[in-house]
């Protein structure tokens, strides 16, 4: 049976053998996953902070135009969406000339709906927002509390649906489910893929003859359907579909950010499907391919000179058109390394540790050995066998004993790390550089929607950045003089990997003492 026959989606634990517990050499992870194709997660005896399903669930959902954000929790859930409404605006002015916030309400849950049942308060909110905002969707999106006491939130919207004009998606991010933060892209997909994948009502039927099927055939040939991620902004999207442009590829169909909710069915016609980051598309990628017969690419995030020259190599492949993306490559990577040389005798031999999303992280690795820098270490924030293909790209180009920490934020085994391995340079999420930042390393994000970071335009621009921020680190190093993280000393002389239990030992090469925070 289809997963897309199930109310909800299956959390990645088990449908891909995820985890978020490792810490190691870079070699001892490649031994486990060639043994066994996947880690067998293990624990934390001590865990502080985690990613909320929620959070990247809701930055997709809020950059979708006339849509509702309706979350069924408590007041407190989606408060992520006061900080992500930056991106729905700036992301929505970019694209149509107006600045549009995102919209989104909760049904405010309190201590009585916990006890009684909150499955009316959700209709009646339903039924307001459909009011209030006449939007083409809503979409309600179920939070832990409704999980964890019962509520029927497919039922409501069933019910709800036939009196309101907007299209409902049910979209089941209940975070006690799951310990894997990106099973949020599958709840969404799996969402709507059920609700708002069927063809818009013709008022006047069409004449299928040949004609017709021959025309449909020859628009699929030239169409494409670009698989981004809410980390990607609007200059990496253009850069993308520049390529496959290039490619003889006249139709592009970005998704699933600022999509359109009434074209969102046309992903069925294309020709074939690419994907921007195997972590975040392959659960929609497969159902496309097996109920529309949608071929798709999922292999490299092109991030980086290699892997956007493969990412190309790979879609050329598909639609036969090698030639041509040789051509292509061959001119874009002469320019490029043209371009950098002005950036590499600052870079070489200078020590990075990288902390992102898994293909992100690692595909960012690449990169930065490629530009000259040594990687000393990664931190991912989950693992699955998708990622493999980049492990392998690692052990030949970084080497073995490159420090990886797989941890759902975790940060005092990262202050830990950064502490021993004392990088020149920090790579990370804009929420997280703060721990880099007060032991005085520089830091720069990993990715900001308003900047370039894909393809061959991503490897010059974050070339130009990081050596703007190496030749003036002086803010991070100030900073540092001045706060303080909250460990006692001893801690930093400890094993980064001590609180790690089970499944996944921590690295031979440390002493597995206990630490104190």
């Amino acid at each position: 049976m289809s997963y897309f026959q199930q109310k909800e989606p299956p959390k990645r634990e088990d449908r891909l053998g995820a985890c978020i517990v490792y810490g190691g050499t870079l070699r001892e992870l490649a031994d486990k996953t060639r043994a066994c194709r996947c880690l067998s997660d293990g624990s934390r005896g001590f865990s502080q902070g985690s990613i909320c399903l929620l959070l990247p669930g809701i930055a997709i959902l809020n950059s979708i135009p006339d849509n509702v954000n309706l979350v069924h929790g408590a007041i407190g859930c989606g408060a992520c969406s006061h900080s992500q409404n930056a991106n729905s605006r700036t992301g929505s002015g970019m694209r149509t000339g107006t600045v549009k916030d995102a919209v989104w309400l909760s049904t405010a849950l309190n201590e009585t709906d916990v006890i009684s049942g909150a499955e009316n308060k959700l209709y009646n909110s339903i039924l307001e927002a459909d009011r209030l905002y006449r939007p083409k969707t809503i979409t309600v999106i179920a939070s832990c509390v409704p999980g964890i006491i019962g509520d029927d939130v497919d039922g409501v919207v069933e019910r709800a649906q036939s009196r309101v004009s907007a299209r409902i998606i049910p979209v089941h991010c209940e975070g006690f489910k799951t310990k894997i933060w990106a099973t949020a892209y599958d709840a969404v997909y799996h969402g709507v893929a059920r609700t708002i994948f069927d063809d818009p009502d013709l008022t006047e039927p069409l004449v299928k003859d040949d004609l017709y099927f021959q025309r449909l055939e020859n628009k699929k040939a030239h169409t494409v359907n670009l698989f981004g991620v809410s980390s990607m902004g609007l200059a990496d999207e253009r850069e993308l579909t520049r390529y496959l442009n290039a490619l003889e590829q006249r139709t592009v169909n970005p998704f699933p950010c600022f999509a359109e909710p009434d074209s969102i069915y046309k992903l069925k016609y294309a020709g074939l499907s690419v994907c921007v980051c195997p972590t975040h598309d392959d659960y929609l990628l497969e159902h496309l391919k097996e109920e529309y017969g949608v071929p798709y690419v999922l292999r490299h995030m092109p991030i980086g000179i290699e892997n956007t020259s493969d990412w190309i190599r790979d879609i050329a492949g598909i639609l036969d058109k090698r030639d041509i993306a040789e051509r292509l490559i061959s001119r874009e990577t002469a320019e490029l390394n043209a371009a950098l040389e002005k950036y590499r005798p600052l870079f070489k031999g200078k020590r990075v540790f990288i902390s992102a999303g898994e293909f992100r992280a690692l595909a960012t690795a690449n990169l930065l050995r490629d530009l000259g820098f040594d990687v000393a270490g990664i931190r991912s924030f989950h693992h699955d066998e998708f990622a493999n293909v980049e492990y392998e790209k690692l052990l030949k180009n970084v080497g073995d004993d490159v420090i990886i920490n797989i941890a759902n934020v975790q940060p005092f085994e990262e202050a830990n790390l950064l502490a021993s391995l004392k990088p020149d340079l920090f790579l990370g999420h804009w929420n997280g550089n703060f721990t880099a930042t007060k032991l005085g390393i520089p830091s720069h994000v990993i990715y900001n929607t308003g900047l370039a970071y894909v393809g061959y335009r991503g490897v010059f621009e974050i070339a130009r950045r990081l050596y703007r921020q190496l030749i003036n680190p002086a803010f991070n190093k100030n900073m540092s003089k001045h706060v303080s993280l909250p460990y006692k000393k001893d801690w930093y002389g400890k094993n980064p990997f001590t609180y790690i239990k089970s499944g996944l030992e921590a690295s031979e090469g440390y002493d597995g003492e206990e630490g104190t925070q």
